[in-house]
């Protein structure tokens, strides 16, 4: 690599016969690099980004979702037949063909009549139950489920009632507000919900138009991006996928799941890799490269988002990984920053 000045993106393929004592060594290696990327006109562009707002209605609403969120659950007087909106707390064990299955089974587990949290069909069938019945209820699972042995099978499940509760909702009023945290009014509350959402809405509203911006570029920019460049990404995304789940689901399982993900996603990893060279393109064509201090600053407010002092984070991971990767977003920031200073925005509610 030092005697050619390739800049590798993957590891290289090498075809190469096995070495013999006292003779030559020659090899053969398949080296993926950069493709050469030809700009289109970069001035112009045209993106959408949707409006960014947020009504009094709104705010009034995601309040009555915190008084749901918030409410303490009170046992019912004995004899009260459940309903939607009811609590139960259950201790069931599921069947398959007469055999218990792993998962199946639990013990003062809560369901909320009416949330649609368990298999479609098993909330209804507890609609009328008391505390202290047992019923059986019967469902069939769908056949996307992410369990592949037990998508579409149907199953049995004796269930037993042991509480029956409700939501006590909390006025909304001053001392509701001061219980949530540092809110010494409920219009103070409001206030935050409000700062809240638009903050929420704006980072949409940019990423909508990135998205959109990247799109005018990638149609107006053709080049092929390295096979080896998409099969770090994938492995990289199906690795942290594992993470996630990796004792959540059976091994088995997981392992088919991730053979389908890597087909499903990796046109995704593609359009990614795509992105990213096309944003460097553009940071090296308007010299848009990021300084030590831009550098810095990034790292410390990812420290901070997670946390942790920048010294911390540095210690956790690679510091040159994490320079790297530094460098490149604030230079990627830079360069779509540029992009929709000078692009042709038109407001739309369907970005």
């Amino acid at each position: 690599i030092e005697q050619t000045g390739l800049e590798p993106v993957a590891a290289p393929s090498i075809d190469a016969k096995p070495p013999r004592p006292d003779a030559d060594f020659a090899y053969t290696a398949l080296v993926e690099v950069k493709p050469k990327v030809a700009l289109p006109e970069l001035e112009g562009l045209p993106a959408r980004k949707p409006p960014v707002s947020v009504s009094d209605e709104e705010v009034q609403r995601e309040l009555e979702h915190l008084q749901q969120r918030n409410a303490p659950l009170v046992e019912e007087p004995d004899g009260t037949a459940a309903e939607t909106g009811h609590v139960l707390s259950i201790d069931f064990v599921g069947r398959i063909d007469g055999q218990p299955f792993e998962g199946g089974s639990g013990k003062g587990v809560e369901l909320e009549i009416g949330a649609g949290r368990f298999i479609a069909g098993f909330e209804e069938q507890l609609v009328g139950a008391r505390a202290g019945d047992d019923r059986t209820v019967e469902v069939t699972f769908p056949e996307d489920y992410g369990n592949t042995e037990l998508a579409g099978q149907q199953a049995s499940f004796e269930v037993h009632v042991a509480e029956v509760k409700k939501r006590q909702v909390p006025e909304l009023d001053d001392e509701f507000a001061k219980d949530l945290g540092d809110f010494a009014t409920l219009d103070a509350l409001r206030e935050r919900i409000q700062k809240d959402l638009l903050e929420m809405r704006e980072n949409a509203a940019k990423a909508a138009l990135r998205r959109s911006l990247l799109d005018a570029l990638i149609e107006r920019t053709s080049f092929d991006v390295p096979p080896g460049m998409t099969d770090q990404q994938l492995e990289h995304q199906l690795r942290q996928a594992v993470q996630r789940l990796h004792g959540q689901v059976p091994d088995d399982a997981l392992r088919e799941q991730v053979e389908r993900w890597r087909e499903e996603w990796r046109p995704a990893a593609e359009r990614e890799v795509r992105e990213m060279l096309l944003l460097e393109a553009v940071a090296n064509d308007r010299d848009l490269l990021a300084s030590e201090l831009e550098i810095a600053a990034h790292i410390e407010k990812l420290a901070a988002s997670q946390g942790v002092t920048p010294e911390q984070l540095q210690q956790a991971v690679d510091t040159d990984a994490l320079e790297a990767m530094a460098r490149r977003q604030v230079a990627d920031d830079k360069a779509l920053e540029f992009l929709a200073s000078t692009a042709k925005v038109e407001e739309t509610a369907d970005s």
